[in-house]
């Protein structure tokens, strides 16, 4: 089985895209074999085709940003297991690499998934391109067929003789000596280059936080930013013009649809982020607002003593200690409180009495007396006042 055969129902598809948006062109008022139908139509292929891989490049975008959260976990993991080569150590690496990937729900390899999807594409459309000069002089047999698709031999022969800027878009570099051919070329392979560094540049590094560009696997992605644009440049020499027309399209389609994406949903702490916010505050600032700002919380660092327990003033009367007084009102409550936790009290006179046992009794001329009995008898009557130096009062 002939590769043609393999991927005849792609070049089927691609036709049949290619063919409709011609037929639309000429329509407008293009010539049938110009140059500018075809190349429209080939243009036409790259917008049905980026359409079609918009989710493919959400998940890549989600992919992304997930892998720049991933960043500093893998790091830690790399540094553990930094300097051990044995199988068992590589294997437990590997395990919880996986692991991370799995908890974030991503993979290095989905931020390809956009090139993945198109690479069937785009050798369909090499192979269309190639069989061209088959098909218009009639000799292009694939089984029981001899077009592809909608494209016959009247067709086949226009697209193989519609030129760009005076070269055939079914031309290679190394395929012809027209210099005119070589020069497109050359160009087209500039561009298209170019475009794959600028799109690959404007995914990492602008729209990555700065932890994320530090580390072994940016480092593999910086060097990628590099390489591909090389393999680029010098598979380019093979290619059809058609095809380097398409790729660089395509190109320009991702810096757009990244440009739009980075610009209005930055990931946090990229670049990309910073100059959103200046966006932002400058328009904030012609219209005469004031645009809110995060403040970090601040965090007392002061070092915190005890809290002091309120003591309670009926608190003397279980201790049998008096609360101190600041004076005034409080000395009267102060001595109250003295007199019923049977404290001494001292006299005027310097003369320290004993306190009254048993009830408390107010002190004064019915005060207690020596022995600490009422002052009043069982009789009710009043017994005399004790005079003296040592009696007490």
């Amino acid at each position: 089985m002939s590769i043609d055969s393999i991927f005849y129902p792609l070049k089927w598809v691609v036709a049949w895209i290619m063919y409709g948006f011609h037929e639309l062109l000429t329509g407008l008022g293009l010539p049938s074999e110009s140059g500018a139908a075809w190349v429209g139509s080939i243009v036409g292929l790259v917008v049905v085709i980026r359409i079609l891989l918009i989710p493919l490049f959400v998940k890549q975008i989600k992919a992304s940003r997930g892998m720049q959260l991933v960043a500093p976990e893998l790091q830690k993991v790399q540094k553990k297991y930094k300097g051990k080569t044995d199988p068992a150590s590589r294997e437990a690496m590997t395990r919880e690499t996986m692991e991370l990937y799995k908890k974030h729900g991503t993979n290095p390899f989905a931020s390809c998934l956009p090139i993945l999807a198109q690479s069937p594409i785009f050798f369909a459309l090499f192979r269309v391109l190639y069989t061209l000069p088959n098909v218009a002089n009639g000799t292009y047999q694939n089984g029981a067929r001899d077009s592809i698709g909608p494209i016959d031999q009247q067709l086949a022969q226009e697209a193989e003789s519609a030129t760009i800027f005076g070269a055939r878009i079914s031309e290679t570099f190394l395929g012809s000596d027209d210099i005119k051919v070589k020069i497109v070329t050359v160009l087209l392979i500039v561009a298209m280059s170019a475009t794959t560094f600028f799109t690959q540049r404007q995914l990492t590094q602008k729209n990555m936080p700065a932890s994320a560009l530090q580390g072994p696997m940016a480092q593999q992605q910086k060097m990628l930013l590099y390489l591909l644009p090389l393999i680029f440049a010098i598979s380019g020499v093979n290619f059809p013009i058609g095809v380097l027309v398409y790729w660089t399209t395509t190109n320009l389609w991702s810096m757009g649809q990244q440009f739009y994406v980075i610009r209005n949903n930055p990931t946090p702490g990229s670049e990309a982020e910073r100059m959103l916010k200046e966006r932002r505050a400058r328009k904030a600032a012609r219209h005469g607002e004031v645009l809110e700002t995060e403040t970090p919380a601040v965090v007392d660092t002061k070092p915190k003593g005890q809290r002091q327990q309120p003591k309670r003033k009926d608190r003397a009367k279980t201790t049998g200690r008096p609360a101190p007084a600041a004076g005034g009102a409080d000395d009267d409550t102060t001595s109250s409180v003295a007199g019923e936790a049977g404290t001494p009290d001292v006299g005027g006179d310097g003369v320290r009495r004993p306190p009254a046992s048993g009830t408390s009794a107010p002190s004064g001329p019915s005060g207690p007396s020596a022995n600490g009995a009422t002052s009043a008898g069982k009789s009710g009557k009043k017994k005399p006042r004790a005079t003296g130096p040592g009696a007490p009062r």
